[in-house]
């Protein structure tokens, strides 16, 4: 089959880019099967691009000094050619918005559309995580509402007040989720309307809250055990955004709703941290998918087509372990060839490959496999499910064990055998659980008798204990939001204490 050139050269225009997005869609929707929200594309210049991923790839978002400083770098390593852009950012919304950059050249505008305006677009709408914990409907309302929100708390409370307040929520911004289901995802444009009326009532509140608190010791012992206290205040409590919005005692209500922003936030990130292996997966799987087929059917010149795969070839490469380049595996490698290798187990299946995956092996159907797999798969589950031993050898893989405890040197841990595989195979997906490498900290208890001490634990995982100087800092955050003093211990699963911090408060400047 044989049609019409797309465009000619590396020129393009805004006509190009409409006929280039009707191709990538006919394709997508016809040959994929792919399931999008509708698509708006929008064209910045480099410097633009620049701004939206130093403010973590949300052109819309609120003002902060952190970004300016990103920027800063950023632009300094991009003049000196330390560094290329993204030529792409797109956004989980409703509409998918797509961001080139006007330096891209005709063909590099197709490869970008047909990766973000489908292929992460359809991940987006469909994966399990984006639907438990992403409102893609009010995001864009919901940032805006931010931008002007942070804007009028700079006019009324003065810069510093407002900066100081964002900087101790970022810190704890990844301590600022709701990690398991069950919670309700908040619809975000009804967030902004009941922003005013959450500032008129917070107060009031709160005060009710702080009204139980005792005001002697022969009262407390009398009327607040501990299990009552906990239960009043929720605890344990992993969000401790959450935790700090509801019950920290001096906190404005502006400020609260500033941490309630940047919890919102945290939250909509929280599932492509989980993705992104299969995010860039499945969207180089499908940039490939549409690239190749718009070559056979005549519509990208063989000029176009090589300069795609040149540009795909840099983006999928992996160093090898012993390359000085070599940091872990690179998403894009990974995820690309973990979506071929299903295509390969699904339609030309070897003996290994029917006894490893008896369910797909030889089914036929290569996107009802992969669209099942994309939706239903986080980055752990997927590893753990469809790393196959024949993916393990190509990228020759293997495991090391280092354990003081057990032996006097770093060995071997896993080779090239089906108890190598399994192991290596485990070992890699737990790399991708949040579960096991993010840190498991909680509000534990308050003294609401006494000084009003905040305390928090930090249960330890396989001896992997806190930064020493992150933790001191995040922590003196934390003191500055609950303007009390607060500590945090860390203990093993048996409860023995490894270490234990203390911050006390500095004050922020506008504690009211």
């Amino acid at each position: 089959m044989t049609g019409e050139r797309l465009f000619q050269g590396a020129d393009w225009d805004f006509p190009t880019l409409q006929r280039v997005h009707d191709a990538c869609e006919e394709i997508a929707e016809t040959e994929l099967g792919l399931n999008v929200y509708p698509n708006q594309i929008e064209v910045i210049t480099a410097e633009q691009m620049l701004d939206a991923y130093c403010s973590v790839g949300m052109p819309l978002f609120y003002k902060h000094w952190s970004f300016g400083k990103h920027f800063a770098y950023q632009q300094a390593s991009y003049r000196k050619g330390l560094m290329g852009l993204a030529y792409e950012i797109v956004i989980n919304s409703s509409p998918c918005i797509s961001y080139l950059m006007e330096e891209n050249t005709a063909t590099m505008q197709t490869l970008v559309i047909a990766h973000a305006a489908f292929g992460h677009n359809h991940f987006f709408k469909n994966n399990y995580l984006f639907k438990q914990w992403t409102d893609a409907d009010g995001i864009l309302d919901y940032l805006e509402f931010a931008k002007t929100y942070v804007a009028q708390c700079e006019e009324r409370h003065g810069r510093l007040a407002v900066e100081q307040t964002l900087d101790a929520a970022h810190a704890l911004m990844s301590h600022g989720i709701n990690r398991y289901p069950g919670k309700k995802v908040p619809d975000l444009r009804v967030e902004e309307k009941r922003a005013q009326q959450r500032r008129l009532h917070e107060e009031s509140v709160f005060n009710d809250l702080w009204r139980t608190v005792p005001t002697g010791p022969v009262k407390s012992v009398a009327t607040l055990s501990a299990e009552r206290r906990r239960a009043l205040l929720g605890l344990p409590q992993e969000n401790i955004l959450y935790f700090l919005e509801k019950t920290a005692p001096r906190l404005a209500p502006w400020q609260r709703e500033l941490l309630r922003i940047v919890r919102h936030i945290a939250q909509y990130f929280y599932p492509q941290s989980q993705t992104k292996v299969m995010n860039e997966g499945t969207a180089t799987y499908v940039h490939y998918r549409i690239m190749n087929r718009l070559h056979r059917q005549g519509r990208l010149s063989d000029g176009n087509f090589l300069e795609f795969l040149s540009s795909h070839t840099n983006v999928v490469f992996q160093p090898d372990f012993d390359n000085r380049h070599f940091s872990g595996f690179n998403p894009y490698a990974l995820g690309f060839a973990m979506m071929q290798d299903i295509e390969r187990i699904v339609t030309k299946p070897d003996d290994e490959d029917r006894e490893w995956f008896p369910d797909i092996a030889g089914k036929g159907d290569t996107m009802g496999v992969l669209r099942d797999v994309w939706a239903n798969y986080r980055d752990e589950s997927f590893i753990s499910q469809f790393l196959s031993p024949r993916l393990m050898r190509h990228f020759r893989m293997f495991h090391l064990h280092d354990d003081p405890a057990e032996t006097a040197g770093i060995r071997v841990d896993a080779i090239h055998d089906e108890r190598g595989y399994r192991r290596v195979r485990r070992a890699l997906s737990r790399t991708y659980d949040v579960g096991f490498i993010d840190a498991n900290i909680e509000v534990v208890d308050v003294d609401l008798a006494g000084d009003r001490h905040l305390m928090l634990r930090h249960t330890v995982l396989n001896g992997a204990q806190l930064n020493d100087a992150d933790a001191k800092r995040v922590l003196q955050h934390l003191a500055d939001l609950w303007t009390y003093n607060v500590s945090l211990v860390e203990a093993d699963a048996n409860g023995k204490t490894l270490k234990e911090y203390v911050a006390n408060p500095r004050g922020l400047a506008a504690v009211a």
